[in-house]
């Protein structure tokens, strides 16, 4: 049986919330909370089949891992996702959390996100664009924010 995804904030949460936004916006806010939850979903299950329907094809990824910073173009990304154990088929739990969401404009847009990925949990600054009318990545800042085994990152 597969965890159930632990959210903080849910379309439904926030929506609730009074607001001044356009119908446009308020479209545009409910599509990004989805792709962000598509993210989560890709990230949980490794599925690379989906991985354009998340990340542009210009993407970069940025972070420190074992204590050199990477930068990882969209293709490097999909291969090192299409040859991990996804947490999925480990049955690990899910962690998932939209911390923050701003928007710079009806076609661009940040979120930053809690993603727990096996044993690692990690803090992700997600730039977005409105593309060809879906939201996609362009740009994942990543840092490891704890883990549970005793190697560190």
């Amino acid at each position: 049986m597969t965890p159930a995804p632990q959210t903080l904030a849910s379309f439904d949460d926030i929506a609730g919330a009074q607001s001044t936004a356009s119908p446009i916006e308020q479209e545009r806010f409910s599509s990004l909370v989805d792709a962000t939850h598509q993210y989560f979903d890709l990230m949980y299950d490794c599925n690379v089949s989906r991985f354009d329907r998340v990340f542009a094809p210009s993407v970069q990824l940025h972070g420190y891992r074992d204590g050199q910073m990477v930068v990882w173009p969209a293709q490097t990304y999909k291969e090192i996702l299409k040859k991990r154990q996804s947490p999925q088929s480990l049955n690990a739990p899910r962690l998932n959390e939209i911390l923050a969401m701003d928007f710079v404009s009806t076609t661009m847009a940040f979120t930053k996100v809690r993603v727990r990925i096996v044993t690692m949990v990690f803090l992700d600054y997600l730039t977005w664009h409105y593309i060809d009318g879906k939201w996609l990545i362009t740009s994942k800042g990543f840092h490891v924010e704890s883990t549970d085994d005793a190697r560190g990152v």
